[in-house]
This record gives structure tokens, C-alpha cells and sequence, in this order.
């Protein structure tokens, strides 16, 4: 029989449908992302680097960089200015896109991976991630960044160089807002450390558990081998966390995607960072979402926004533990 589960985060309601159960080899295999111009090179590959858009940050020296962050040419967001609303009739109301789209280009490998990542660059990823989003804190217009991976051509990704985005928004999205919320509403201290607490103890729908962070496939899962990736340490901000944990959190990403690289390999995926608005200090737990593009939204889930999950998280979790162990 079906449950309704609800996501504490959101506030919404997910269908587990138990007896539609997927075996990994029932989903298909990832389409290969395909170049817009495939004789252009590679404008992440080192050699490669557009002069007219020099890097914001650099790990390594020169030509022989390890990580940059460059401004995105084609940006969803830009300028400086603050949110200036118009309404333009009755209903129609509009502002400017202002804010800030960079490329975070993680490695110099095309072929590469975070899943393949040695500690260091596990460590030097999410210190660069708190070195922009301690710059974009302290620029005026901008009042939230979203910081992104998008694996596969399923998710988004329109070059198959590994690379993640940060959009700078001069809004807080409606998302982070119900999260934030739904950390006032929750009486028990912190929603993500009561997970981390509980889930703990049943150990059945945890993937992996270090001392820094703590991988689970959530029980409000709303898609098949959906993972949390919640820090043992609480901070409100990802820059608010010692570069310590950060690294830690960085191994424990690593780790989880080599678990569903094991159960899926190249599966296309959505990596999503989560942490409070710039400038808020009510109650949050920084934490990245994991969703792999295994199933396509339909027409329930868009008119009703209630996710459908085949895969029940516990048995998702056992999967990914078992085979990611053994990989």
C-alpha cells in the first residue's frame, strides 16, 4: 500500500509507492551530454581559458590551476542593482534579474568527477564554495546564493566538463523561505539535528555516517535514491562552518556519489546546496540536497507539486550501502 510521508523542510506531501519498486537495472541509462558545437574546444579544459573572462578565484598558480571560478558568459543574473519591483497592470508584476552567475570550474580532468576527489580536493571545493558566498554576503544587492552541480545532460548540464554554478539572487527564493520556516515551526531544537539523531538509531535508511556528516536517504524521500548530506556540526551558514567540517562534508559528498556511481554508474544528478540567506539569523542547519535524474516528472507532480517516489528510501539506502560498500 501507498504512504503519504511529509517533508518537514517544505511543508509537502510525497507518495512512496512501495509496490512500483524499481530494481536499479529497470531505469535507463543517462544520455551522454552532447556539445552544442562539438569541433569548439572545451572552454573549461585548461589551455582552453577565455582572456575576456578572468577568473574571480584560482586555486593553484597560472596555467596550472586546480579549481577557478569565472563569470558565466550567457548569466541569468547580473548588475548591481537592489530588487526594484514594478507592477505593469493588475497582475503583472516584474524586476530586473540582478545579482551575480559565476562557473565554478572544479577540475582541470574532463572526464573527472567529485566521486573521484583526493581528501585535499574534497577540502579545497567547499572552501572555495564559503569564499564566494562570504563575497556575495557582503555585496549590496545580493541577498541569497544558490550554489549548484549539474551533472548530465538529464539535469541540466549543457558541457559535459565538470563544473558547478553560483548564482548570486537578489531575492530569497520561496524554497529557503519554507525552510526556514519549517526551522521556527519545529519544537524539538533543529529539524536536521533531530534527523541526524534519530536516523542514527534506526540505521536503516542512513548510507554512510562520519564525524562530520551524515548521509542519508530521507524518509520524506521524493525521488528514488534521493540523499541528505546534513553536517554533524550545526551552523545557520555553510561560511559559518570551520574549514574542518567543511572538508569533512566534502568527503562525506564524495563519498555518497561514489555509492550511487557504484549502484548507477554516470547517473545524471542534481547537487544542491542549502544554507540560510545572507544576512539572516533565525534558526537553520546548512545541508545539501542529492537527486539523481532517474524518473521524469510528470503531470501529478507538477499540478499538485506532490512528488511520487517508487523507490522506498530504505530500500534505497540498503542499496547504496551494500553495493557502494562492496564497489
Amino acid at each position: 500500500m501507498s504512504q503519504l510521508r511529509l517533508n518537514p523542510l517544505t511543508g509537502r506531501w510525497v507518495t512512496i509507492n512501495a509496490e512500483r519498486a524499481m530494481r536499479p537495472t529497470d531505469f535507463a541509462t543517462r544520455i551522454q551530454t552532447v556539445e552544442s558545437d562539438p569541433s569548439r574546444p572545451c572552454p573549461f579544459c585548461p589551455g582552453n581559458e577565455d582572456p575576456l573572462a578572468p577568473p574571480m578565484l584560482t586555486i593553484g598558480n597560472g596555467d596550472d590551476w586546480k579549481m577557478r571560478v569565472i563569470p558565466n558568459l550567457y548569466p541569468a543574473f547580473d548588475g548591481e542593482d537592489s530588487l526594484a519591483v514594478r507592477n505593469l497592470g493588475p497582475v503583472h508584476v516584474m524586476a530586473e534579474a540582478s545579482g551575480t552567475h559565476e562557473v565554478f570550474v572544479f577540475t582541470r580532468d574532463h572526464h573527472g568527477g567529485i566521486d573521484t576527489f583526493d581528501d585535499d580536493s574534497c577540502g579545497q571545493i567547499m572552501s572555495v564554495l564559503k569564499q564566494r558566498l562570504l563575497e556575495h554576503a557582503s555585496t549590496r544587492n545580493i541577498r541569497y546564493t544558490q550554489a549548484i552541480v549539474n551533472h548530465g545532460r538529464e539535469a541540466g548540464a549543457s558541457l559535459s566538463h565538470p563544473h558547478g554554478q553560483l548564482l548570486g539572487l537578489p531575492f530569497v527564493p520561496g524554497e529557503i523561505l519554507d525552510e526556514e520556516r519549517a526551522f521556527v515551526r519545529f519544537e524539538g531544537g533543529c529539524i536536521l539535528c533531530a534527523t541526524v539523531e534519530s536516523e542514527l538509531v534506526s540505521g536503516e535508511r542512513v548510507v554512510l555516517a562520519t564525524d562530520d556528516a551524515v548521509v542519508v536517504c530521507p524518509f520524506w524521500s521524493g525521488g528514488p535514491y534521493e540523499m541528505l548530506v546534513i553536517p554533524r556540526h550545526h551552523d545557520q551558514h555553510l561560511p559559518d562552518a570551520s574549514d574542518e567540517s567543511l572538508a569533512g562534508v566534502g568527503r562525506a559528498i564524495r563519498d555518497a556519489l561514489a555509492h550511487l556511481n557504484a549502484v548507477f554508474p554516470d547517473v545524471s544528478f542534481n547537487l544542491v546546496f542549502h544554507t540560510a540567506p545572507h544576512q539572516h539569523d533565525g534558526p537553520f542547519h546548512w545541508h545539501a540536497h542529492l537527486w539523481p535524474k532517474l524518473t521524469t516528472v510528470a503531470g501529478f507532480e507538477r499540478g499538485t507539486g506532490v512528488m511520487i517516489n517508487i523507490v522506498p528510501p530504505e530500500q534505497a539506502a540498503d542499496e547504496l550501502r551494500r553495493i557502494g560498500a562492496n564497489a
